[in-house]
């Protein structure tokens, strides 16, 4: 059994909003085949994040179409898609109200982006959706934020702003939420984080190890753990790696129970390809089947 926990779908109404997505985003027929084929019995549908946005006026509008156009696929496609809703970012007050229209609606799971406008997800602001998520064990997706990600305003380029600055600004979310405190504070939320983590595997010992020495000094605040004790309890999606190297790295930084299979289709055409990885791995017939399926069954 395989279960998708990034994939995406954009409803063409909001497709039609964007500069990028209008194309290859909005067929949901031709999705459901790509699944028939890979044999993927289920599949998560996220927010790629996009500039919809601005061009429909706020992310009131666009969660009121959104939302709504997501849950009506999901329900008539009950038995093979789950839906994830977003939120009026920009608008708080707005929160309480439009998580009881996501519940109401039938969708399963929060989708939210590293960072908003350079405002990542340990703002005091988010606390409301993370009580509710913790309460109604709703899992929260975080994908890469692609509308002015870390670093946009040095270096603005049709390839390193996509391969390094979306990845780095997961990562760097997931910095600044432990150094608030926020996994602490929501000890029980389920967060998923896109892409293993960004580069997360790769500087995990620096951050024990910097933490460490620094702690020594004086110079950071007591974390009350080292940060891969914080890092080994989140959940990442493989979001279409190829690389077995990739998946082996990130099971330095938490074990297989922690890692969910993501296709991030369409983005991501050779899904065979990102299967093969978990499937012809090293691992144990029981972790692999944990990360193609079981954990993410287990979230929801």
């Amino acid at each position: 059994m395989i279960i998708d926990a990034h994939s995406h779908y954009i409803p063409p109404e909001v497709a039609a909003q964007t500069a990028f997505f209008k194309v290859n985003w909005s067929d949901i027929n031709r999705q459901l085949h790509v699944m028939d084929e890979q044999k993927i019995e289920r599949a998560l549908l996220v927010y790629p994040t996009s500039d919809a946005h601005i061009q429909m006026g706020g992310w009131d509008k666009l969660c009121s179409v959104y939302n709504q156009a997501i849950g009506s696929v999901v329900k008539k496609h009950r038995d093979r898609l789950i839906g994830a809703g977003i939120l009026p970012v920009d608008r708080p007050a707005l929160f309480k109200d439009e998580l009881r229209r996501i519940q109401d609606i039938g969708l399963k799971v929060l989708s939210m982006a590293s960072s908003y406008d350079t405002i990542y997800l340990n703002h005091e602001k988010f606390h409301p959706v993370f009580e509710f998520a913790q309460e109604n064990n709703f899992p929260v997706h975080v994908h890469p934020q692609i509308i002015n990600p870390i670093g946009e305003e040095r270096i603005s380029d049709p390839l390193l702003t996509p391969v390094l600055e979306y990845v780095f600004d997961v990562s760097v979310c997931i910095g600044k939420m432990m150094m608030e405190g926020t996994f602490l504070k929501y000890p029980n939320v389920k967060f998923i984080f896109a892409h293993y983590g960004g580069v997360l595997p790769l500087v995990k010992e620096r951050f024990d190890n910097t933490y460490l020495m620094l702690r020594k000094r004086g110079f950071v605040k007591d974390l009350q753990q080292n940060p891969g004790q914080y890092f080994q309890n989140l959940f990442f999606d493989t979001s279409g790696s190829r690389s077995a190297a990739s998946l082996y790295c990130a099971l330095e930084v938490t074990d297989a129970k922690h890692i969910c299979f993501g296709s991030d289709f369409p983005a991501n055409q050779t899904l065979a390809d990102s299967i093969s990885v978990v499937e012809t791995s090293a691992l144990s017939d029981e972790n692999k089947s944990s990360i193609l399926a079981s954990n993410l069954l287990s979230l929801l």
